[in-house]
């Protein structure tokens, strides 16, 4: 009875602090954070939440007016001061090391209050990216302009930029940076004596030591919870789940894109799917092993780095109507390579490899492939003799990218495989190929729209008509000043034939004649913005109909399309080439729908206009613009 009077006497707001506890202790990452919690009140606290102190302290208000999901967010902030280390001397800007032999001097010339707020962004921004809590605080992307990636660039930024708490020429709002926090002003105590830590003497510092630990063993259970999978126990696990768990604990590259994955054995399965080895199945976050294959844990980490980087490189996004199964074993021998450059496991005998093949793309490879349909139509995959290890299909994102997770599924694998590449060369983790460091960074870029390179294919051939001043022509400031002779600028005068270039349209029936004066009336705005007067227009089906010459007004709108037969471009292009009236360097532009008869051969300088989806059946030389 004692011990139920003494449970009425809580107050609502350490109610609400006792329930925001609880919820911290529930999540699988900052129940292992360790950190000291002192319950005090707004009498000794006044307004502030909580602070932190560097010996691990955290002193918490009771008396703050904080939902139980505000608490979990506050005491997650304090514990991530410690986990990140911003109470360590050589973490913090402005402090480095002086005297002989490295002796443990340091120099102060570090801004306290601005290092206390760029942390407070910097965990805000953490925060507000894995979804915990309520934050107490606004968005930092919406008032900070600057790198939210690290703590010290962050820093920079405010002390180039201003560091006053409402400067609305950084912040952007009358918000304060100091409102990132979880007190009125600073919530770091102690920042004046950095801790420092004697690496003779093997001192490291425990809060960092555990949040790495915490990381390495917990990350994987949070986003298997969180697709539906449930907590992985290590006891059950099976080999291949072992060797998926050494990439989330060692290899920080596909540590995030493993941690998204379930790694199923099922012999049953793997029979029914026809899988010799493995396979992955992008949209459902599943990587089938056979565990009929035999492979020892070094082959297991290579297959599955394997399956991981398929899936991370959007090879399932990269087909632009290739053919599936070819593209596959293009993207294999790539992949093959530069994991056997990294040392990642032991590639297993039936894996795809060739040393002259390094350096090569997956797109260039492909086309070198279908030039020898005959070498490479039958190759033993990891998933089997013709069968590419990429499943199409399947209903759930990695991760399980469902409501209770935030990515979508091209993003989840784009921003895995980013931030591990970034925490893997900021910490040192090993050797990393050009190539594939290239296209991490590539997936990460958003696309140039189609328009855009086809301007820029434009401004290769058309540069801007240069202006020059003539007195022929006076001004027309003439009549202010009479006594003053004043010239006009005017462009030179050219031959329109010419600055032009050709035009071969593809009529067939195929051609789907919505998306044909679509890609029309763009090569015609592009055609007057680069003041190109006329275009040499050929329409071709199984003959070609020369239409002359017409001007970007006619090309869009009053072009009437003949033909309507198979698909022979060469007729067209040859018909432009042997042309007396057509410029002998004058480019050409096909516009096609791709179900072309032949390989086109073109001696000059040109470029393909093709919907997106489809493929030229062949390798061509110019430039593809694939419009949609």
């Amino acid at each position: 009875m004692a011990k139920k009077n003494k449970a009425l006497n809580i107050s609502a707001g350490e109610q609400r602090l006792n329930l925001g506890y609880s919820l911290l202790r529930k999540n699988a990452l900052f129940s292992k954070l360790t950190g000291y919690i002192h319950v005090s009140g707004a009498k000794d606290m006044g307004k502030d939440s909580a602070i932190v102190c560097g010996d691990g302290s955290i002193y918490v208000n009771r008396d703050a007016l904080l939902t139980p999901e505000q608490w979990a967010y506050t005491i997650a902030h304090c514990k991530l001061h410690l986990a990140f280390g911003h109470f360590d001397a050589d973490r913090m800007p402005g402090y480095e090391k002086a005297g002989e032999d490295g002796a443990c001097l340091w120099v102060v010339s570090c801004n306290r209050m601005i290092w206390n707020m760029a942390c407070d962004i910097y965990i805000s921004k953490f925060l507000r990216d894995i979804k915990f809590g309520s934050p107490t605080c606004g968005n930092p992307a919406d008032f900070f302009s600057g790198n939210l990636a690290d703590e010290r660039k962050i820093y920079q930024y405010l002390m180039e930029h201003g560091n006053t708490e409402d400067n609305k020429s950084v912040c952007g709002s009358t918000a304060s940076y100091a409102s990132f926090g979880t007190a009125g002003g600073m919530d770091m105590r102690g920042l004046e004596q950095p801790r420092v830590y004697d690496a003779k003497r093997n001192q490291k510092n425990e809060f960092v030591t555990n949040f790495a630990y915490a990381l390495a063993y917990s990350v994987s259970n949070v986003v298997s919870e969180a697709g539906g999978h449930g907590a992985t126990d290590a006891r059950t696990q099976t080999k291949s789940e072992k060797a998926a768990q050494w990439f989330i604990s060692h290899y920080p590259l596909l540590g995030g894109l493993a941690s998204g994955f379930k790694v199923i054995e099922d012999y049953s399965l793997c029979n029914r799917e026809e899988i010799s080895v493995a396979a992955v199945n992008v949209a459902a976050g599943e990587i089938y092993v056979n565990p009929a294959a035999g492979l020892d844990f070094e082959e297991l980490k290579f297959v599955l780095a394997h399956e991981f980087l398929h899936a991370g490189l959007m090879h399932h996004e990269r087909l632009k109507g290739r053919d599936p199964y070819l593209f596959n074993v293009a993207c294999d021998y790539v992949v093959n390579g530069w994991l056997c450059e990294m040392g990642i496991g032991k590639m297993p005998d039936r894996g795809l490899f060739d040393e002259s093949l390094t350096g090569v793309s997956a797109e260039s490879l492909y086309d070198r492939i279908i030039n020898d349909l005959r070498k490479f139509s039958k190759m033993d995959t990891f998933r089997g003799y013709g069968k590419g290890d990429v499943i199409a299909g399947g209903k759930r994102n990695p991760g399980g990218a469902s409501n209770s997770f935030p990515a979508s599924l091209d993003d989840f694998y784009r921003s895995a495989l980013q931030s591990g590449l970034e925490y893997h060369m900021e910490a040192g983790r090993g050797y990393l190929p050009a190539g594939l460091i290239e296209e991490i960074r590539a997936l990460s870029m958003p696309p140039i729209p189609w328009d855009v390179q086809l301007g820029n294919w434009f401004d290769e051939f058309f540069a801007p008509l240069a202006r020059h001043c003539t007195y022929a022509r006076p001004s027309r400031r003439q009549g202010s000043t009479p006594d003053i002779p004043r010239p006009s600028y005017v462009r030179a005068d050219i031959n329109g034939y010419s600055r032009t270039f050709g035009v071969v349209i593809d009529t067939s029936g195929s051609m789907d004649g919505r998306l044909l004066g679509f890609a029309l009336g763009a090569v015609a705005s592009y055609a007057e913005a680069k003041e190109v007067p006329y275009a040499r227009v050929v329409f071709c089906d199984a003959a070609a109909y020369d239409a002359g010459y017409l001007s970007p007004e006619e090309i869009a709108g009053r072009v009437q399309v003949k033909g309507g037969g198979g698909t022979v471009l060469q007729p067209g292009v040859d018909l432009l080439e042997a042309a007396e009236n057509f410029p002998k360097d004058g480019p050409i532009l096909i516009i096609t729908d791709g179900y072309v008869e032949e390989k086109i051969k073109i001696r000059r300088e040109h470029a393909f206009l093709v919907p997106r989806g489809r493929r030229l059946p062949f390798a061509p030389r110019g430039k593809v613009f694939y419009f949609e």
